[in-house]
């Protein structure tokens, strides 16, 4: 057996033969999925994609150093409102101002880590929750955002490149989210990665060690931040309009959703609960349209309920995902898989 000589061999990218057959099969697909699907499979993977980038950032904070937040989609509206403030205000190019935008929700997010320490568990969640209500109010009530009413993104033009259509997101938006995923990955295997583990662990002992509290508290909200402003950028353009109530109290839970769905701590499950929970946020929107399943659930609704609780019905569905996870699977998607490979490798004993 191989032992591993060097903490950078940790952050290679490729450690077998196995692991570069398979990234050039995903390389592969990814490159031709827009050619051989309809549209609207096209403005999915973007979406999915976009909550890749944000969950990612966000099981940094919760997943690998322990602290909760319910305000995420406040850092995200500070990347979509940001990014198309800048580029129509101050005129910048896109990409410098995706990176500005991205930038400033790390700064407020730096603002947020510092009560992380003094707060911990609920009372942390309930300042998280705070901010993230806070920044939706002010937006919501400036007339430099739009107000009530919103703003609508410019045209993207990158260079001698328009990005007009949902396939010319794609191949923006996926070589984002593979760089910073693997961004991601190898900042959990440095120093800065073990120390959030720590901390997470047990921050006490943590500090006695010589962590910094301070700094990678700080550093881990920040970061998260500067992920979730980047996915916030990204979703202003994709939905083409950007307004107060889209950024909700529900879409920082979901997120969060997404991360404990996938599972706490891990970079694969980080993907797998974004790319589950995107799908059917998409698909549960329109459950009335499904044969027989939305004919039962109208005449339930008639009989019981209020008809327009229906088009809510994804939050209940989430609800009963989160709980079940939590009952039978709590290392969520990244458990069940880790359960797949060891009982594959001990077949048929």
């Amino acid at each position: 057996m191989d032992l591993k000589q060097h903490y950078y061999e940790d952050v290679s990218l490729f450690s077998s033969a196995t692991i570069v057959f398979w990234f050039t099969a995903l390389a592969l697909f990814l490159a031709l999925f827009p050619l051989v699907v309809k549209n609207y499979y096209i403005y999915l993977a973007n979406y999915i994609a976009i909550n890749i980038i944000i969950v990612l950032g966000l099981n940094l904070l919760v997943g690998f150093t322990g602290q909760i937040s319910l305000g995420h989609a406040g850092f995200v509206a500070i990347g979509a409102y940001g990014t198309i403030i800048l580029m129509t205000k101050v005129h910048l190019p896109f990409l410098p101002a995706l990176l500005a935008a991205a930038l400033i929700a790390a700064l407020f997010g730096f603002l947020l880590g510092l009560p992380a320490l003094r707060l911990e568990g609920p009372y942390l969640s309930i300042a998280t929750l705070g901010f993230g209500l806070t920044i939706t109010q002010i937006i919501g009530r400036m007339d430099l955002f739009g107000g009530r009413e919103g703003l609508h993104a410019p045209a993207l033009t990158i260079g001698a490149w328009h990005l007009d259509t949902d396939v010319d997101f794609y191949y923006l938006l996926i070589p984002l989210t593979g760089l910073l995923t693997l961004a991601a990955r190898n900042l959990t295997r440095t120093q800065v990665g073990r120390a959030f583990i720590a901390i997470r662990d047990a921050d006490i002992a943590a500090e006695t060690m010589g962590v910094n509290l301070l700094y990678y508290k700080t550093l881990a909200f920040s970061v998260s931040a500067f992920y979730a402003g980047i996915g916030g950028g990204m979703y202003a353009f994709v939905l083409r309009f950007v307004e107060p109530e889209i950024f909700t109290l529900m879409m920082s839970i979901m997120f969060l959703a997404m991360v404990v769905v996938g599972g706490l701590g891990s970079i694969m499950g980080a993907i797998a609960g974004a790319t589950l929970l995107s799908w059917l946020d998409l698909q549960l929107r329109n459950i009335l349209d499904i044969p027989y399943l939305g004919d039962w659930l109208t005449a339930l609704s008639q009989s019981y309920f209020s008809i327009t609780g229906v088009s809510n019905i994804q939050f209940i569905v989430f609800g009963m995902i989160m709980i079940l996870i939590m009952l039978f699977e709590p290392l969520g998607i990244y458990g069940i898989w880790l359960r797949t490979k060891i009982y594959w490798r001990t077949w048929p004993f």
